[in-house]
């Protein structure tokens, strides 16, 4: 079974991600960062999941032991890792989220020392690593060469005010009304400190992380409490980060939840409009609505689509030498300012434009009109090869027959299929749902 999935390694902590595979990772990791290094030093990371002590002392074990240095920065959103190991200066980094997942699971994904994520070849070349019993073994340190390891508190300060930063410094959020939901995440500290120093009147909801109330009911995958709140505090925005806080959510001030894709094309109109977006173009996943990009080439702005993943995006973005990509689940990046999506840097250039518009969020951030579009997600105990199951070919071109674009793929982070139909005639977009659904029920 392949170890990497779409973003790192995901699975069930204690099953899937056990002592033992984060140890034997964290040894391959620092052998094949070994090749490479500069200053002996890897930053680890985590979000608030119980699971994530486990995790955590399992790889700082893996990595001392084939002579790496390790630092600890305890909960911290996936972007800050990213930040924070090109900053102190480390050879890779390290963080410790499944973040969307329920609490019962955990991840480790990766980073290169100027803080993106591994590609595919890096990632197939750990694994050899990892699989490789003799190297594993022969890879162990003695005396003065194993590593040591230092828990450093401070470090938090820094990507605040990195974050900061990317907020313009003639603008300032007196008067703005915020609701934040940090969906007791890895986000709890930073997001209230960094839009209390900016002047926002805050409302601040699941903040308090137990290590199994991550995500639950709260954040971007469940944006109704935030919704009513906003309402409830008649705020005028309200913002939803998931457990790693790389993700966000947007609602305006009538408590409706901002799609992700109109969140795209009215922030990359926003930015072109500012003479900030690099050669007019952005990048989407192929899940984004096909009305993004009718939006953006009415506003002469080319679409590139890529698989997904936030990786896949930067390395599209890096690809053409743009700027600004993302996915429709919340994931942007900026890249003049972040490696990764950042769900509180992109909260912050959603409130850069709401205030230099002086429009509401509801009006800003509703620039078209979606395409009917319906995803269904089916639990699958094992991943069968989609051109392995009879009779998915004819069926499929039945549904294109129809107008109807079909994206139908396994998560990369969790045991499901995924099946994404959209087309303009909203009814034979469901009709054909309905079709495809008992059949992938009954091959799967």
């Amino acid at each position: 079974m392949k170890l990497f999935g779409t973003d790192g390694v995901r699975g069930k902590a204690g099953k899937d991600i056990t002592a033992t595979v984060a140890l034997r990772l964290a040894m391959a990791i620092g052998i094949y960062f070994r090749k490479v290094s500069k200053t002996n030093k890897i930053l680890v990371g985590k979000d608030t999941r119980k699971s994530g002590y486990m995790i955590e002392n399992a790889i700082v074990s893996g990595l001392t032991a084939v002579g790496y240095d390790v630092i600890q920065i305890g909960p911290m959103p996936t972007p800050a890792i990213a930040f924070l190991t090109e900053d102190l200066r480390c050879d890779g980094g390290i963080m410790i989220s499944a973040s969307h997942n329920p609490y019962c699971d955990n991840g480790i994904k990766f980073f290169d020392k100027f803080g993106n994520k591994l590609n595919s070849k890096d990632e197939e070349n750990i694994e050899i690593i990892y699989r490789d019993s003799n190297l594993i073994d022969n890879a162990h340190t003695v005396d003065r060469d194993i590593g040591l390891s230092k828990r450093i508190d401070d470090v938090i300060g820094r990507y605040i005010v990195h974050i900061k930063n990317s907020f313009p410094k003639n603008l300032t959020l007196n008067g703005i009304r915020v609701v934040i939901d940090c969906a007791n995440g890895a986000g709890y500290k930073v997001a209230p400190t960094i839009f209390r120093e900016l002047g926002a009147e805050i409302i601040v909801i699941n903040d308090k992380p137990d290590g199994y109330n991550i995500n639950e009911d709260s954040g971007a995958t469940s944006p109704l409490t935030l919704s009513n709140r906003v309402k409830e505090y008649r705020a005028d925005i309200g913002f939803a980060l998931d457990g790693d806080a790389d993700r966000l959510v947007v609602v305006d001030e009538k408590g409706k939840v901002i799609d992700g894709d109109k969140l795209l094309g009215a922030l990359a109109v926003y930015l072109k409009s500012e003479n900030k977006l690099k050669n007019s173009a952005v990048v989407a996943t192929v899940m984004s609505n096909q009305a993004l990009e009718d939006y953006l080439k009415e506003n002469s702005i080319k679409l590139f689509r890529c698989s997904v993943g936030d990786k896949y995006v930067l390395e599209e973005m890096q690809k053409h030498n743009l700027n600004f990509g993302g996915e429709q689940s919340g994931h942007i990046i900026f890249s003049d300012f972040a490696k990764t999506g950042d769900g509180l840097l992109s909260a912050l250039q959603v409130m850069a434009y709401v205030i230099k518009s002086s429009k509401q969020a509801s009006e800003l951030l509703n620039p078209f009109k979606l395409y009917p579009q319906i995803l269904k997600n089916l639990a699958v105990d094992e991943k069968i090869p989609l051109d392995k199951i009879k009779g998915v070919d004819k069926l499929l071109k039945d549904v294109e027959a129809k107008n109807i674009r079909h994206l139908i793929r396994y998560s990369g982070t969790e045991n499901k299929l995924r099946i994404l139909l959209e087309g303009k005639d909203e009814k034979a977009v469901s009709e054909q749902m309905d079709i495809l659904v008992p059949f992938f029920k009954n091959k799967i």
